[in-house]
């Protein structure tokens, strides 16, 4: 996931594609707590910076590139870009670029399980730029009501876009926003990723007892900017250095070599490895064809077999 973005942002630089791009570096202690922890066929639903998350879920980072530089091999056909990042397979509904939109999307994901009588667990992420949304509390009210099994996330990067939580809230401690609605919650060291795959286990075993939604905050930090274009003036550059200090990648790195599972080699080998596959993936979107300008009308209309429903 670091070594995919850290290329994304040269790439972005380098004009090599257009739109917006929003890097997930710094946070991916989240998605490595997570992905240790859920079923198979748990389903994720997440905002716009959503890169890591199909790849944390298996998806060819080849597809991934391709889809950020628009080609037909990408995820979506080159349609949805940085911002939008699906895969069917792997039960990944989606990044969405509508602040807010993907938390009831997510509940409604996993009402259907639900109805269906199935025991998946949806992980609906959201910011907490998003979490100021009134869908929010519209979402919390129904799930509570209904027990539906979704795990809720707040990635508390602490600035939205670019103001802080401090600004605008009087409630800091985001694990307290499922109070009034009695749902059980979490405040996560999410710089551990230790602490974010207990804390994942725990929730994902109380939607899936049947019990209903849980909350997790991931208090955690984003080394870039909210997205490519943003300045940052509105935090130091101490501070930024400060949370590197306690960069879970290499928290990850020491715990493995004071337990001596790898070497100090086998690390470097390893780094290597991922660079050259990310560098695959780069090739593979450079050599990919451009969609043709026939496919604007392509994917626009569902053609449904229901007799209710005309196209």
């Amino acid at each position: 996931m670091r070594r995919f973005e850290e290329k994304c942002g040269q790439l972005y630089i380098q004009q090599k594609f257009g739109g917006f791009c929003h890097l997930y570096i710094g946070q991916e202690a989240i998605l490595a707590g997570m992905s240790s922890a859920m079923e198979k066929e748990d389903r994720v639903i997440t905002a716009y910076r959503d890169h890591a998350h199909p790849l944390v879920l298996g998806t060819n980072p080849d597809k991934v590139m391709a889809e950020l530089y628009g080609k037909t091999t990408g995820l979506s056909k080159g349609k949805g870009g940085s911002m939008h990042m699906f895969d069917k397979e792997r039960n990944l509904f989606g990044g969405h670029g509508i602040v807010g939109a993907q938390i009831a999307l997510g509940a409604g994901i996993a009402f259907a399980d639900m109805y269906r009588g199935e025991k998946h667990v949806t992980y609906t992420f959201m910011g907490d730029g998003a979490a100021r949304q009134g869908i929010l509390h519209e979402t919390f009210n129904m799930a509570m009501t209904w027990k539906i099994p979704v795990v809720f996330v707040i990635e508390n990067n602490h600035y939205a876009m670019g103001t802080s939580v401090a600004r605008t809230s009087n409630v800091q401690d985001m694990s307290k926003l499922g109070m009034s609605y009695d749902m059980p919650s979490l405040s996560v060291d999410a710089m551990k990723c230790e602490d974010v795959h207990e804390a994942f286990a725990k929730a994902a075993k109380h939607c899936r007892e049947g019990k209903g939604p849980y909350l997790l905050e991931m208090k955690t930090y984003r080394y870039k900017g909210h997205s490519m274009s943003d300045p940052q003036k509105y935090r130091t550059k101490d501070e930024v250095e400060q949370y590197k200090a306690i960069d879970p990648m290499n928290a990850v790195k020491n715990v493995i070599l004071e337990n001596k599972w790898m070497t100090e080699e086998d690390v470097k080998a390893l780094d290597k490895k991922v660079k050259d596959r990310v560098q695959q993936s780069v090739q593979f979107a450079e050599d990919s064809p451009e969609p043709a300008p026939s496919e604007l009308y392509e994917d626009v209309y569902y053609q449904t077999d229901y007799p209710y429903v005309k196209v």
